[in-house]
């Protein structure tokens, strides 16, 4: 009663505002307040690398006599030598990027056994994180691992046995083995390492376009800007924050030319970046013809993987400050539904942004 009477007598200056998110709410991008690192080191996302995983080898056996005060020749007490290290690639929520992989990956030998029967020490293994989702492929191009869970792990390379010391050797009728066994040697295996989702949404488009500076104007990427094309040759990655908790990863991929299909210049490798975001975006030169540019990447695509056509897609036209490029944005936004947007002075991102959102809420939803 008391606790109740004194909540009665209390005076609350500040009041409390209950938010209800209707289902009409659409989340807001937030701007991230923190400023973008000074760093000159960029750091690039890697989707795919071939490493070459190394087991480790076992440690020899020992070969020793044991001699003590009151018994000269008392028996073997050589010692077994210690297992290798395999190498293990495991799924990772904490890991995002196969930046980390190297291209040979070693794993540690087994220490040798000693005398007075001790056994050598086994080696650790070798874990690896990779992001969740990534496919392991032998030399053949096989799909040998599916890491698709959290914690799953494959064992790339198996270390090698350690050798029994002349310990073991003993017998009946042979009291004074002088034989021991050598450390197996570790496996050595080549595989491709493919992640197979990389970004929520791409941008897709022809050198030149804008697509690092749009990235930019987004996130807190710091992908490179010049005046020449092929500024980009390995995808950036930048994160967009929502309101509502939500973050979805932008892709900068690097552009395409025609013929990129037939694997023109690195056009297979260009298009397997793409084939990795779950939707496009075409971000086109609005200074050039537009409508053109979009049927030229459509057919890229299309002649790489069919499968493009069913993913969510958005047509976005760069360089709207341009008078060309404003003129040539209300003619085509009579034919085809566009966005006209410019990276550079920031014109209608907002409106990009929620696209992008939508985009990304029905993915999730599907």
């Amino acid at each position: 009663m008391r606790l109740i009477n004194l909540f009665k007598s209390l005076k609350l200056t500040s009041q409390v505002h209950i938010i209800r998110f209707s289902s009409e709410y659409v989340p807001k991008p937030l701007r991230s307040l923190k400023a973008k690192s000074t760093r000159n080191t960029v750091q690039y996302y890697v989707d795919s690398q071939r490493v070459r995983a190394v087991g480790g080898s076992g440690g020899d056996g020992c070969i020793s006599f044991l001699s003590i005060w009151c018994k000269d020749h008392a028996g073997p007490d050589g010692g077994d030598g210690g297992n290798g290290g395999h190498v293990i690639f495991q799924a990772s929520q904490s890991s995002k990027s196969l930046n980390h992989c190297k291209t040979v990956i070693q794993a540690q030998h087994g220490e040798r056994g000693f005398n007075k029967d001790c056994n050598g020490k086994n080696a650790q293994h070798v874990v690896v994180p990779v992001p969740i989702g990534t496919i392991v492929r032998n030399e053949a191009g096989e799909v040998v691992g599916d890491l698709s869970t959290e914690g799953v792990m494959f064992v790339a390379a198996r270390g090698g046995a350690g050798g029994r010391g002349n310990h073991f050797f003993l017998t009946d009728t042979e009291q004074a083995p002088s034989v021991a066994e050598l450390g197996a040697v570790g496996e050595t295996m080549v595989y491709t390492l493919e992640v197979r989702s990389m970004a929520h949404v791409g941008l897709i488009g022809f050198p030149n376009a804008g697509k690092s500076t749009l990235l930019r104007a987004l996130t807190r990427a710091r992908p490179t800007v010049a005046p020449y094309p092929f500024t980009t040759l390995r995808p950036h990655i930048g994160i967009v924050p929502y309101d509502d908790y939500e973050q979805v990863a932008i892709a900068d991929l690097p552009g395409l030319i025609p013929g990129s299909h037939k694997n023109r210049g690195l056009g297979i490798q260009f298009l397997q970046h793409a084939e990795r975001c779950k939707g496009l975006i075409y971000l086109l030169d609005s200074t050039q013809d537009p409508l053109k540019q979009y049927k030229s990447l459509s057919y890229e695509l299309q002649q790489y993987n069919p499968n493009f056509s069913e993913r969510k897609s958005c047509i976005v036209l760069n360089k709207v400050d341009i008078e060309e490029g404003r003129r040539n944005y209300e003619r085509v936004r009579e034919k085809v539904e566009c966005i006209g947007i410019s990276a550079k002075t920031g014109t209608n991102l907002q409106e990009l942004l929620v696209k992008v959102r939508q985009m990304y809420d029905s993915e999730e939803n599907s």
